[in-house]
């Protein structure tokens, strides 16, 4: 395939020279003279492990070649990579100039090119970026409809600097964000040979994956940081303690926990952390990421009650008390503080939990009803259809596999607020509302 690769960085150079060593034609492209030169002498513009004999063996073999001609190069391709850099603002929003820039270019380009030749965007870029900026310029300049006489794609790279190479060829995942099927299958047979999944999905999730990674890694690092403080100050070794943790793949490192949704609860999470916070306080260690997730998880209840507010009707039925299906535990469960919420609102509220039962639970449970929140008990009923025959507004509390064909049984004037993704649906204004989806 007759490939041009624009912007000779570390993402394009990288993805240039292994392009190239899978057999295809590859004219990368560059603004800076000095690079296009040391590319067409068999040189690397990067210091990166593997690149540099790769760049020599692929453009003695006259597979690889640079310009700096942006046009020349698009027109003779049937697919363009754009790997230019997205700098961060002193604000963190990410400057455009020079992407906006080759999208100029590339559609001056599009105007003149016989085919139906996809761009593919490598660049890290916020959501949106790609309908609202890439696209319009693309069309603006090129006269031309996207996804029609020309294909779209993001395709988000994950690559480290220092292992590239090696990431480009082993990667976790590659995914493909397009616009149209027909660009998609085009860049998908680039990766056919790499051993990792391959997922094809639409554009603006395409773009939030890369950021949904990075935050991801930055998180980890602060967490075992602020992990190994504490451990420092109690005296003990932070990593023995971290390499013990990332032993668990059934929960620490797994996609258990990691699924958006309503907050946390039960008499372990919030208790554990809480006494971990105190404990650093004591040891005058500052963890300020452990601080902020209580904060988080607190405004995850108040998005709830704000979702339960801006419906017409007070009455309100809760499908799932507990802080999670298949327990009777009630103890510091988020659906109560919620329900609690909602009452000082003045709401008429019908509640139902198959394990939540006054006449069949008993110890710590039993008595946190009775003695902590008995004005609840007395709203509780025995069955979904109660609670479907008083609500206006369904909130679905928890994941028990009996609220599943809830949102299907609802009439015409009720609506459901989804605190769990008990379907696979969208929101949808005024019928179902997804917590944070």
């Amino acid at each position: 395939m007759k490939i041009s690769v624009l912007g000779l960085g570390y993402v394009g150079t990288v993805s240039a020279g292994c392009l190239a060593q899978d057999g295809h034609d590859i004219l990368g492209v560059d603004p800076e003279p000095r690079k296009v030169d040391l590319i067409n002498a068999g040189k690397s513009p990067i210091i990166e492990k593997d690149i540099g004999g790769i760049v020599e063996r692929q453009v003695a073999a006259g597979r690889l070649a640079a310009t700096t001609d942006v046009v020349a190069a698009v027109r003779r391709s049937d697919l363009t990579l754009v790997c230019v850099g997205t700098p961060s603002r002193a604000n963190g929003d990410i400057d455009l100039k020079y992407i906006r820039r080759v999208s100029e270019e590339i559609g001056e380009a599009l105007r003149y090119h016989q085919g139906a030749p996809a761009v593919v965007i490598r660049s890290t870029m916020l959501p949106g970026t790609m309908r609202g900026v890439v696209i319009p310029t693309l069309e603006a300049r090129s006269g031309k409809r996207a996804g029609v006489e020309f294909g779209v794609c993001i395709n988000p790279e994950f690559l480290r600097e220092g292992t590239a190479v090696h990431d480009y060829l082993n990667p976790p995942k590659t995914v493909i964000g397009e616009l149209n099927p027909a660009s998609g299958d085009l860049l998908a047979s680039l990766y056919g040979h790499l051993a990792a999944p391959l997922v094809r999905t639409d554009i603006e999730t395409a773009e939030m994956v890369k950021y949904a990674d990075n935050a991801w890694h930055a998180l980890k690092v602060g967490f075992a940081n602020e992990i190994g403080n504490v451990c420092k100050g109690l005296g003990v070794d932070g990593h023995r303690v971290m390499d013990i943790f990332c032993k668990d793949t059934k929960l620490n490192l797994s996609p258990y926990y990691l699924k958006p949704g309503f907050a946390f609860g039960g008499s372990c999470l919030p208790k554990d952390l809480r006494a971990l916070l105190y404990k650093a306080k004591t040891l005058d260690v500052s963890v300020p990421i452990l601080a902020a997730i209580l904060p988080s998880n607190e405004q995850q209840i108040e998005r709830a009650v704000r979702a339960v507010v801006e419906k017409a009707s007070r009455k309100v039925g809760v499908l799932g008390f507990s802080f999670k299906a298949g327990t009777d535990d009630l103890r510091e469960s988020p659906v109560v503080e919620l329900t609690e919420r909602l009452l000082g609102k003045g709401f008429d509220l019908r509640i139902y939990d198959s394990n939540v039962s006054i006449a069949r639970i008993h110890g710590a449970n039993r008595d946190y009803i009775l003695n902590h929140i008995p004005h609840i008990s007395r709203l509780m009923v025995s069955s979904i259809d109660e609670v479907l025959s008083h609500a206006d507004t369904i909130v679905i509390g928890n994941a028990a596999p009996e609220f599943r064909d809830v949102p299907k049984r609802l009439n015409g004037h009720q609506s459901v607020i989804d605190l769990v993704r008990i379907t696979d649906s969208r929101s949808v204004a005024g019928v179902y509302e997804g917590i944070c989806w």
